[in-house]
């Protein structure tokens, strides 16, 4: 008969990113994660065999977790530019600290690594894209490509707050933000 399960891989992979988040990719051992749930190494080895197993299994459920934060604020927020920074301004994480931030970096570290982890954010960078092309322009022809500036721009936006520091981070890249779209749509409508 099999042993019932003490504690949900969902928990488990939570508390390995959360570990992960606080510490970086390299304290995410078995025997770090199982003293985070209350279970010991070797119970977390029969569920994932090898250290890279688990921690493409963790990358794998925040992405998936992004998926979802993406398709939700793309049905709930308006078709507008503002709908647009909106979305992207919700999807930086509350409360982030400086240190956590940085950490971040180095998660996204793992999933260039990775083929199947690169793969995903390619997916989900044309999804985002999409997302955000809809809100810029109602020519077909045009949303990706600035869907796609914009996703840029918010990530350089992040970049740039970090290292500057400036204000709360919802502030300031959204601020950032719609310095942008002024330029860039105000330039859309000249040229169109």
């Amino acid at each position: 008969m099999a042993r019932t399960k003490t504690v949900s891989d969902a928990a488990i992979l939570d508390a390995a990113m959360a570990l992960m988040v606080r510490e970086g990719p390299e304290s995410v051992t078995f025997a770090a994660v199982g003293r985070e749930v209350g279970l010991c190494a070797a119970t977390l080895v029969q569920r994932y065999a090898t250290k890279a197993d688990f921690l493409r299994a963790v990358l794998l459920r925040a992405w998936d977790q992004l998926d979802e934060q993406t398709a939700r604020l793309d049905e709930s927020t308006e078709l507008s530019p503002e709908g647009a920074i909106r979305m992207l301004v919700a999807m930086f994480p509350v409360g982030e600290g400086e240190a956590d931030y940085a950490e971040g970096l180095l998660i996204l570290r793992e999933d260039m690594r990775d083929p199947l982890l690169r793969e995903r954010g390619a997916r989900w960078g044309a999804t985002l894209a999409a997302a955000l092309g809809r809100r810029l322009s109602d020519d077909p022809q045009r949303q990706p490509i600035l869907g796609r500036l914009m996703a840029s721009q918010w990530q350089g936006a992040q970049l740039w707050w970090a290292f500057e520091r400036r204000g709360d981070p919802a502030s300031a890249i959204g601020g950032e933000l719609r310095r942008w779209c002024d330029v860039v749509l105000k330039a859309e409508r000249v040229a169109g």
